[in-house]
């Protein structure tokens, strides 16, 4: 099995979807929607992705955006911590009621879903503990006879995740997973849970990050936009020598627009980036389990292309929500040298 390494070139950028590519197309509210968008399919929140759809389909139009970005977004994410805070409280409990010496499946399955994405947590609510106790009851042999599975070179590819995966959360697990001490169960754990689980949690907080710096971002340029545009309009409303410091006022205003745009120009150009080795490396992922001879396997080589597709598709949008910003830093650029020409 080769080492895992991805490859110096990246694949190519799709053409990113509804992207606003030049400054004269910038529109603030043709932005808010392309962001609430990606919100409405890809925030690991489920509330917040309701909130986003419901602001998308309502007749208010650009209102009902306005309105979900300026509270409605608070409210989703206050019902998604309530949310998760019950799930926790209910499998805490099932793992504290259910020993794994006589509930092995539910205890085992509770501490995954402690452990895994939000989206886990909340399966092992609704359907995972019921699944679970009907196995324990029934006595089905638990996962043990899977770590005779576990072949050598396995165990080395999980020590090379646990330093080159670009995913903090996959590096982490696996390196607990071949830490010193460990036997072939830790590993086989693993491949059949740990590491679907530890995947999940990276994408979840590269969209839960991503998206919650931005809507901080985009209401501070919401601000500094109209306050630029205001004195814009002062300054081409005076005349006389008060215009020049009005004009200068005005300049001034939109170079403090453009600066603001230059975290969230960076940042979403990286995420993109991060996108992409993510994406190479779930291909070469998908490669390895083709090829492997254990069976421990089959788990992450059926979650594989989905999780690909999943970094893809994060892929054209950080680089859509990238040339958004870069389309109103276009902007500030020219209303700025527009404000700074001497009147003719």
């Amino acid at each position: 099995m080769g080492v895992l390494a991805v490859p110096a070139t990246a694949w190519a950028a799709g053409p990113p979807v509804a992207a606003i590519s030049a400054a004269s197309d910038w529109d603030p509210a043709a932005a808010d929607r392309l962001f609430v968008r990606w919100l409405s399919t890809d925030d690991p929140r489920p509330a917040v992705r309701s909130a986003a759809r419901s602001a998308l389909l309502s007749s208010a139009g650009d209102a009902a955006i306005a309105d979900f970005l300026n509270v409605g977004w608070d409210a989703a994410i206050t019902r998604a911590e309530q949310a998760r805070t019950r799930n926790v409280d209910f499998t805490t409990r099932m793992v504290g009621t259910h020993p794994a010496q006589f509930y092995p499946r539910v205890n085992a399955a509770g501490r995954r879903a402690l452990a895994g994405t939000d989206a886990q947590l909340d399966e092992f609510v609704r359907t995972g503990y019921a699944k679970a106790l009907e196995l324990d009851r029934k006595d089905i042999a638990d996962d043990a006879a899977q770590a005779g599975q576990v072949r050598q070179e396995d165990r080395v590819f999980v020590a090379r995740l646990s330093t080159d995966d670009p995913g903090a959360q996959v590096r982490a697990w696996a390196g607990r997973a071949v830490a010193a001490g460990t036997t072939d169960a830790d590993v086989a754990e693993f491949f059949v849970y740990g590491w679907v689980s530890a995947s999940g949690l990276d994408m979840q907080m590269f969209r839960t990050r991503i998206a919650d710096a931005d809507r901080q971002w985009r209401v501070q340029s919401r601000r500094l936009v109209a306050e630029a545009q205001a004195a814009e309009k002062a300054a081409r409303e005076t005349a006389g020598e008060a215009q020049a410091q009005l004009r200068a006022a005005a300049a001034r205003a939109w170079a403090a627009v453009g600066a603001q745009t230059g975290p969230a120009r960076v940042a979403w150009a990286d995420a993109e980036q991060v996108a992409l080795r993510q994406a190479d490396t779930w291909l070469l992922v998908s490669q390895a389990a083709g090829t492997a001879t254990s069976s421990n396997w089959q788990a992450i080589a059926g979650a594989a292309p989905a999780t690909r597709a999943g970094w893809l598709s994060e892929q054209q949008n950080t680089a859509a929500q990238a040339s958004s910003w870069t389309a109103l830093y276009q902007q500030a650029l020219a209303a700025e040298a527009a404000m700074s020409a001497p009147v003719a």
